[in-house]
């Protein structure tokens, strides 16, 4: 395993957003998220469907550009020049089904400019696959496809990874094998954002659970539990209160 120590303090942030707004037509999708995120943090990002989660993992990510507001990673505006310190899982795959997972990254590999025989394996490995492994991605159990994506988002070792629901239709056991990994990788130095809509395997190894509702941050909490109840006591603010938006 290659992750080291990230070179940011524990308690600097490594990443922050400020009054980000993401406007899709008429329709606001993120309502000025504002919010520091440390070094070496695991976050749980919870919400209902439409929240604005994935948008904002997006944004981070540099695949969609914010109609307001700025980020900052690793100190830098410029996200592309910090984009090689970004992993980036989707909800989809991303991943060619006729090739096998070796294949992919070894294609993946081309594509960040590693081209790195041992790199593909070692991620394989890190995630608990076979690199010698010669069947078709698309054969591979829905846990077995979850693994090789992240394999694939820790390809070129980022320091921050951005996860959009990795457990979706996981076993339970597959799940909380994720789990034990997201933590090591955490412990390790990284910075890690989970989208999730299953909270409950995330209760124990998140830092820090981050509630979405309506394109905000309603609130953040220590402990799921927490995060459970304030956004059952969450209120907007006005039924009929619209976007401040041109």
């Amino acid at each position: 395993m290659t992750d080291s120590k990230s070179s940011h303090h524990p308690n600097t942030p490594i990443v922050v957003v400020t009054d980000l707004v993401k406007q899709f037509g008429r329709f606001a999708a993120l309502r000025g998220v504002t919010g520091a995120f440390e070094a070496g943090r695991l976050y749980a990002v919870l919400g209902d469907n439409g929240a604005g989660k994935t948008t904002l993992l997006r944004a981070v990510a540099g695949l969609t550009h914010p109609t307001r507001g700025s980020i900052s990673i690793l100190g830098s505006v410029a996200l592309r020049s910090v984009s090689s310190q970004i992993g980036y899982m989707a909800h989809p795959s991303l991943l060619y089904d006729e090739m096998s997972g070796m294949e992919n990254l070894r294609y993946f590999s081309h594509l960040y400019g590693i081209a790195n025989e041992e790199r593909c394996r070692q991620v394989i490995r890190l995630v608990g696959l076979d690199p010698e492994l010669a069947r078709p991605v698309g054969q591979y159990s829905q846990g077995m496809r979850q693994r090789m994506s992240l394999a694939r988002a820790l390809l070129h070792d980022p320091k921050i990874l951005l996860l959009d629901e990795p457990f979706s239709n996981v076993d339970v056991s597959s799940g909380r094998e994720m789990v034990k990994l997201l933590a090591q990788m955490r412990d390790a130095g990284k910075t890690i954002f989970v989208v999730t809509h299953q909270s409950a395997l995330l209760e124990s190894a998140a830092d820090e659970f981050v509630w979405m509702q309506a394109g905000q941050i309603v609130r953040r909490t220590p402990k799921l539990e927490g995060a459970l109840l304030a956004f059952a006591d969450w209120k907007p603010e006005t039924e009929s209160r619209k976007p401040d938006l041109p």
